[in-house]
């Protein structure tokens, strides 16, 4: 392995489709049917590869052609920072030419992983798609059983966007909204399921704790981006939830995260941290996670929108004890088998193949390549 060198580099993007439209977040309207996957390829001078997402030009992926591997990894054997843009493809490549999954490779050395491994997983599609119905018990009904759904496709934990009187609806009513929708979303899904709710910076202090206290009895395990950060009201936040004995979770830094927000997490004012588990990057997030385990911290990846960030996020698993839940964001992406993954009873079952577990398709890769991506060789 450590005499491999890169020999070849193609990229392309690949369209993938969710089951059904995603709606707005509490800032931001439809985000549509269609997601897009740009994914990159490397192939060794023998013939191996590893692919996955990433989002490079010709000119930047020329400078990693006739590289050797050993070259773009540290010591412990992670992706160095300046091969951050190869990163996945990287990971995988390393899984296939070592004949192991990369949650093998992220594991301390003397970890055991549980084969296959398992997960746990929460449902991210609950997002705000009933602005077109006037009567607040509809729209309820309406996420309720969107929820349902993904319960019947072996779902046992639920994210749900809230927010709508930021926005899309005139405040009090949104707010009220938000609360009939945990509510109905509770009763359709069950008292064992977890359910959190996203509020995309779009409550303020006072909001954040009406809707918690009006929906006390539905046991929200997490409050996310409740407001746009800040350590004062975050403060505020935990003092009261203490005080009203509630256990809710604070969840932050998907997005735009303050540099402070580590700081906040050693000081016990977020509990859970959700950096993007491209932006932050898997080498990263190793780090990271034993910074956050060192604290007490609690570890939940996002990737929203990205497709394979369902499967690439759980194999942190192994290597961060406080990791909590992997972010599914249900997609079909045309040109990518991502089959040997499956969801059962709320668990993303990871394979014990090589690498993160995935194949291409190659006709509709080499297919889109073609058509708007780019293709390098030594």
């Amino acid at each position: 392995m450590e005499n491999a060198t890169i020999d070849r580099i193609e990229f392309a993007t690949l369209i993938g489709r969710r089951p059904r439209l995603a709606g707005h977040n509490s800032r931001i309207p439809v985000h549509g049917l269609e997601v897009e996957l740009p994914l990159v390829r490397l192939t060794t001078a023998d013939g191996a590869s590893g692919f996955g997402a990433g989002r490079v030009n010709a000119e930047t992926a020329k400078a990693f052609l006739g590289l050797p591997l050993a070259d773009l990894l540290s010591p412990a054997g992670h992706v160095k920072a300046e091969a951050g843009a190869l990163e996945f493809p990287l990971w995988d490549l390393l899984g296939n030419l070592r004949e192991a999954p990369v949650y093998a490779l992220a594991a301390p050395a003397d970890a055991e992983p549980k084969e296959p491994l398992r997960v746990p997983c929460y449902d991210t599609t609950l997002l705000i798609d009933d602005l077109h119905l006037d009567a607040n018990e509809a729209a309820a009904a309406l996420i309720a059983d969107e929820a349902r759904f993904g319960y019947e496709n072996s779902h046992r934990n639920f994210k749900i966007k809230v927010g709508r009187g930021a926005r899309w609806m005139p405040l009090e009513k949104g707010t009220q909204r938000d609360i009939l929708v945990v509510k109905a979303v509770r009763e359709a899904v069950g008292p064992a399921a977890r359910i959190m709710i996203d509020a995309n910076n779009g409550y303020n202090l006072n909001i954040a704790k009406r809707v918690l206290a009006d929906t006390a009895d539905c046991d929200v395990f997490w409050l996310e981006e409740a407001f746009q950060e800040d350590a004062a009201l975050y403060e505020d936040l935990q003092g009261w939830l203490e005080r009203e004995g509630l256990s809710v979770l604070i969840a932050d830094g998907e997005g735009g995260a303050p540099p402070a927000l580590m700081d906040w997490a050693r000081d016990g004012l977020v509990d859970v941290i959700q950096y993007d588990i491209f932006s932050h990057g898997f080498s990263n997030w190793l780090g990271t996670g034993a910074q956050l385990d060192e604290w007490g911290v609690r570890t939940a990846p996002h990737h929203y929108g990205r497709h394979v960030g369902n499967h690439v996020a759980g194999h942190l698993a192994t290597a961060i004890a406080g990791f909590t839940f992997v972010e599914w964001d249900e997609v079909t992406t045309p040109g990518l088998d991502a089959s040997a993954y499956r969801i059962e009873e709320g668990q993303v079952v990871i394979p014990e193949a090589p690498g993160f577990g995935l194949a291409l398709e190659e006709d509709v890769f080499r297919k889109a390549v073609a058509e708007g991506g780019f293709e390098l060789r030594m």
